[in-house]
């Protein structure tokens, strides 16, 4: 049974890598076409290319202006990508089939959990279902207040279209619009326009399990009368721990960033007191793999600029459409070092003892992260030798993260350049998913004693 298992879990990782290489490839040809470009010419097959791989792998790096190269026909297929890329192929398939009629045989049951990390197979079909309907309401509520912005500066179509792409590209956390090269530099201080890209881009960031999770909270405090207090404790540990790290790095980034840049004329010093404060937060919470500008990224200090490589390669939760590490694995491995530390024989958690399994987990995914960023740094920097280190680092930080800010060296990149960040977009989408499944091949478990219940964590 045992190498029935793993054999399993090798296609699993195969099918899941090899839907999106053939999402990437069906994109890169439809928009190589003449009618994708807006004059009517070829677009050279390694841009098309390039932009296939970051609408699907939900990054933003861009070597064309998206909004200005591309017809309306290139931006649809973008779009489309973005959105199957944010949600992932495994669920697209499986909505399509139940569109069609078929039913949902196990394996394809069992493929959705391992790609999404549920704990169980009961209700796969459902949880797809509720997954797409909440995507749908959550964008569709996005694009409505986009419309209040976008239509008086575009007119009525287009406002509308430039609305529901915005959206979709803020929830998916691929940061990718149709503004212009300035992004949303020329709303630096607009509230809506702020708190409705942020508060997408944190929704989509947060996972799946915990829209649920917040979901079970409310009807408890509406309908059975439970005070908030009550209906928070609860709530998994899974959910209480993304949401109170999500705001540790959101708030605490900005903090930083409005320290740091509060004078710095190339960025935000010029803005008033609550134009700074806009641009920090929204800086903090972008860098979340978002990819979306309102302050020039080329501008920033070097203590900013490393704070936003932290911050890309941790990336949002686990379940959700954001990249990078997961808020998740890093507090994990920050608890398994005060662990050791203390001197403590099992790493703990919200009175609850973490498994090791978990543990290791997220120590692979570090350090293969870790490592295949030092991989592609290194061939970037022998690639693109006349560019500086810095902005080296905060390219290939924002590929492998799936963030997409860039210092503004994207379109000058030679050809090897833009593969070498193909593959790690490519990587940084695919990697925590597939080094899961990798390190799930392994059944066998240690028997151990337990101190505390186990809290179920998600990596």
């Amino acid at each position: 049974m045992k190498e029935k298992k793993k054999g399993f879990e090798l296609r699993t990782t195969q099918m899941i890598a090899l839907g999106f290489v053939i999402l990437i490839l069906i994109g890169s040809v439809l928009l190589s076409l003449p009618i994708a470009s807006a004059d009517g010419r070829a677009t050279p097959y390694i841009d098309a290319l390039f932009t296939a791989t970051t609408s699907s792998c939900v990054t933003g790096l861009v070597t064309v202006v998206t909004g200005q190269h591309w017809s309306l026909f290139g931006q649809a297929v973008i779009l489309i990508m973005i959105q199957m890329g944010g949600l992932g192929v495994v669920s697209f398939t499986t909505l399509l089939l139940m569109i069609a009629g078929k039913r949902i045989q196990l394996k394809q049951r069992m493929l959705i959990q391992e790609a999404y990390g549920f704990d169980t197979l009961t209700g796969m079909v459902r949880m797809v279902r509720k997954m797409f309907l909440g995507t749908l309401i959550v964008e569709a509520i996005g694009a409505v207040l986009y419309m209040f912005v976008y239509i008086p500066r575009y007119g009525l179509l287009k406002g509308i279209w430039v609305a529901v792409f915005t959206a979709v590209s803020a929830f998916c956390n691929a940061g990718m619009d149709l503004m212009g090269a300035d992004s949303m530099m020329s709303y630096v201080s607009h509230p809506l326009m702020n708190l409705v890209t942020m508060a997408l881009i944190i929704i989509g960031g947060l996972g799946f399990f915990v829209w649920w999770d917040l979901l079970a909270a409310a009807r408890r405090v509406l309908h059975q009368k439970m005070s908030l207090r009550q209906s928070v404790r609860r709530m998994s540990l899974h959910s209480k721990l993304v949401l109170c790290v999500t705001s540790a790095l959101i708030f605490g980034g900005g903090l930083m960033f409005f320290i740091l840049e509060y004078n710095n004329p190339a960025t935000m010093g010029s803005l008033s007191l609550g134009g700074k404060i806009w641009a920090s937060i929204f800086q903090s919470v972008t860098l979340r793999t978002a990819g979306f500008a309102s302050i020039n990224q080329g501008g920033l200090r070097t203590g900013s600029l490393l704070l936003g490589c932290v911050l890309m390669f941790v990336g949002g939760s686990p379940g959700g459409t954001a990249g990078g590490v997961k808020t998740v694995t890093v507090t994990l491995l920050a608890c398994a070092v005060l662990a050791i530390v203390n001197g403590q024989e099992d790493v703990e958690l919200g009175h609850r003892r973490v498994r090791m399994e978990n543990v290791m987990k997220g120590i692979c995914v570090i350090l293969l992260q870790v490592s295949f960023l030092v991989i592609s740094t290194f061939a970037m920097c022998c690639i693109e030798s006349d560019i500086p280190f810095i902005q080296i680092m905060y390219e290939t930080f924002s590929a492998l993260g799936t963030v997409g800010l860039t210092m503004g060296i994207t379109e000058g990149l030679s050809m090897a350049g833009k593969l070498v960040l193909i593959a790690s977009m490519y990587f940084g989408r695919l990697g925590p998913i597939t080094m899961a499944l990798i390190m799930n091949v392994n059944g066998n478990k240690k028997k151990i004693h337990r101190r505390l219940p186990d809290g179920k964590i998600f990596i």
